[in-house]
């Protein structure tokens, strides 16, 4: 697994595509060296991808992310006050690890990356929780937690060391009732007090792009949430493989979500383009949104030469309207002043 820096950094991560009913807790701390104008220490915690708290060594304080996580403190008034302390102990025990894996991996000066992932997923239903724990260091996997081997996967030689360092060839006590207790009784309760925004359904607004007649048919969805969907093209009802192009699910800064498939249509003959279909799928919601390939509905950058006429038609009666008022007024003016002479 790639750790993935500055998504990171900004609390942004890839879609959790799992069943409808699969929770996730997860908090991602990433530790710098090196980095002008950007925080030594950030973490930043996530529910079902969104994010609820974040702390960063300037503040150093743990703040919510969304309104509704303000409401823990109803029964844990100490709650963000216990949290900034975890963070300020890991954020000092960060700078003593990345100094520490500097020095395994022979390094001295430059940009060096320390990041952890860890949390938990919990599916609802069949109460079943899935555990991590995740080191990388400059981009690279550092330690990997294996639960069901209770052991820690380690891919590089001077991972080991850290491994082995003090005897910790297994996670400790803690760390393991964290993952597999008290996270995901965190989670449920994170779960429940954002119920009304995690567990709501929006359907988005599905349009078809296109930049130049030689460029792929886009089909763009924006707007919906969960991030549990899919979008394919199909010709007479069957999903297309080839030319087709799929683009990743992305976030939105409203907490929705866009994505995007792509249809090259360049070998298509213009009269085969309605069997083609662009259809949009989102968990919970039974119908699907279907959209025929029709160049009339297709949004494009192209200049409509009709309306490129209109406008410099336009635009040449106002400039006619304005030199024909100027030219009145000048007239005008003209006459006033020859009447004051005569005078």
């Amino acid at each position: 697994m790639k750790m993935l820096l500055f998504l990171l950094l900004l609390g942004i991560v890839g879609p959790h595509c799992t069943s409808a009913r699969t929770h996730s807790l997860k908090y991602f701390y990433t530790g710098s060296s090196g980095v002008p104008n950007f925080p030594e220490f950030v973490t930043v915690g996530l529910v079902d991808e969104v994010p609820i708290s974040h702390y960063d060594s300037n503040t150093k304080r743990v703040e919510p992310k969304q309104d509704w996580m303000n409401k823990i403190t109803a029964e844990d008034p100490e709650y963000w006050e216990r949290q900034t302390e975890l963070r300020m102990d890991s954020q000092l025990a960060f700078k003593v690890n990345i100094e520490t894996a500097k020095q395994r991996f022979n390094l001295t000066g430059g940009v060096h990356i320390l990041q952890r992932m860890y949390g938990c997923d919990w599916d609802d239903q069949t109460g079943e929780v899935k555990g991590y724990d995740h080191y990388g260091f400059d981009g690279e996997d550092f330690m990997i937690l294996d639960l069901e081997t209770d052991s820690w996967i380690t891919p590089t030689p001077e991972a080991v060391l850290s491994k082995h360092r003090g005897g910790e060839n297994k996670p400790n006590m803690d760390q393991w009732k964290y993952l597999s207790q008290w996270c995901p009784e965190y989670l449920k309760k994170y779960v429940h007090l954002g119920r009304s925004f995690l567990m709501r359904t929006e359907i988005p607004s599905v349009s078809l792009l296109q930049k130049s007649p030689s460029s792929p048919v886009s089909c763009h969805a924006s707007g919906f949430y969960p991030d549990r969907a899919a979008m394919f093209w199909t010709r007479d009802g069957e999903e297309l493989h080839d030319n087709v192009d799929h683009g990743e699910i992305l976030p939105n800064h409203d907490g929705s979500f866009q994505m995007s498939v792509d249809l090259d249509v360049s070998s298509f003959p213009a009269e085969h383009w309605d069997k083609y279909r662009c259809v949009f799928q989102l968990s919970g919601v039974k119908e699907d949104h279907v959209i025929v390939l029709d160049p009339a509905v297709i949004r494009t950058n192209r200049r409509n030469p009709l309306l490129l006429l209109l406008f410099i038609g336009a635009a040449l009666f106002i400039a006619l309207l304005i030199a024909g008022i100027v030219f009145l007024v000048y007239r005008k003016r003209n006459a006033n002043r020859n009447n004051f002479r005569q005078l």
